[in-house]
């Protein structure tokens, strides 16, 4: 670590880390993991609902040093030669068929009964909705120009939607609501719309069995999808290259903390936990989250397909176009 302070003494570097608050960040939050060299401000930013927009905060107003940041909109930055770099560190990952949720009244049974409907998304480029479309187009034969996306949100990052690809704006409308209304007829969401979680009969999940979707997702292209990275201000890394392999540790690190927390079977609320961890560890094997460029190329490259086939960005990207040059062989 090459940086000194005054008197010739060795200076922990200070930078401020945007997270959000999973288990797999605890180790940061409770001073468990430090950076080697760094003195990390780490700061609890939410995104939805929670006041944080942590991702627009770091995007557009560089708010943070280091932030865990959505994938989608991290593609489209680098795409557009924005000053911000990553490690291959992935905080959060989702599969997409448990993310679909459909009107009960509109006569779907099955995805490619979507063609012709309208379907609701937050934002187009949300990493959830790249990754829903995608998997729709590829997974299931739904064409991006057979549906009308609605959105309700600014995009973080402007581009050109494809010729022939219809987006339309809801405006001072909750897309749940409109769920229920029929005003839609599907609704692609990380979080579940508020009246699925109320109970409400008109809505319900696009597949009968998400789960097993996602194993047989899961057993033909062999990820669980990223859906976050950790972007860090380029202008550090061109001052200080090592901070990106320091970070990278403390991730590692705090992986295993935050792992072995799981041994405890009452870590979690919920009751069946470890029973559910064992079940998860059989299906998917014993790390679905995977750090690092060599274990997740198949995702990410995958992922810069369906953004470049979405119009968000004008060509594919590389792994050294996405990550420092430190972590390309990890």
């Amino acid at each position: 670590r090459p940086r000194v302070g005054s008197n010739d003494l060795m200076s922990d570097l200070r930078l401020s880390m945007a997270l959000e608050h999973y288990d797999r960040h605890v180790p940061f939050v409770d001073g468990t993991v430090r950076p080697n060299g760094i003195e990390a401000q780490v700061l609890i930013v939410g995104q939805d609902g929670r006041g944080g927009r942590r991702h627009e905060r770091m995007l557009l107003n560089r708010e943070f040093d280091v932030c865990e940041l959505s994938l989608g909109s991290y593609v489209m930055a680098r795409a557009r030669g924005e000053d911000l770099n990553a490690i291959p560190v992935f905080p959060r990952r989702l599969f997409s068929q448990s993310q679909m949720y459909m009107n009960t009244d509109s006569d779907i049974e099955s995805p490619s009964d979507l063609i012709g409907k309208r379907v609701a998304l937050r934002s187009f480029q949300t990493t959830l909705s790249v990754l829903a479309k995608g998997d729709l187009g590829h997974e299931y034969g739904v064409p991006l120009d057979g549906v009308t996306w609605v959105t309700t949100a600014d995009e973080p990052v402007s581009f050109d939607p494809p010729k022939g690809i219809t987006i339309e704006r809801m405006d001072g409308r909750k897309l749940g609501d409109a769920l229920v209304q029929g005003e839609v007829s599907a609704f692609l969401s990380p979080r579940p719309p508020q009246p699925y979680l109320d109970g409400a009969p008109e809505v319900a999940r696009l597949f009968s069995d998400p789960q097993a979707e996602e194993v047989g997702y899961f057993k033909r292209n062999g990820f669980y999808p990223i859906m976050h990275v950790v972007a860090i201000k380029q202008s550090i890394l061109d001052r200080d290259p090592w901070v990106a392999l320091s970070l990278m540790s403390a991730f590692d690190e705090a992986k295993r903390v935050w792992s072995a927390y799981l041994d405890d079977p009452n870590w979690s609320r919920l009751a069946f936990g470890r029973q559910w961890l064992e079940e998860e560890r059989r299906l998917l094997g014993p790390d679905p989250w995977p750090y690092g460029v060599a274990a997740n190329r198949a995702n990410l490259e995958r992922f810069v397909q369906y953004e470049y086939e979405q119009g968000l960005i004008p060509e594919p990207l590389s792994m050294a176009d996405l990550f420092t040059a430190s972590t390309l062989d990890t």
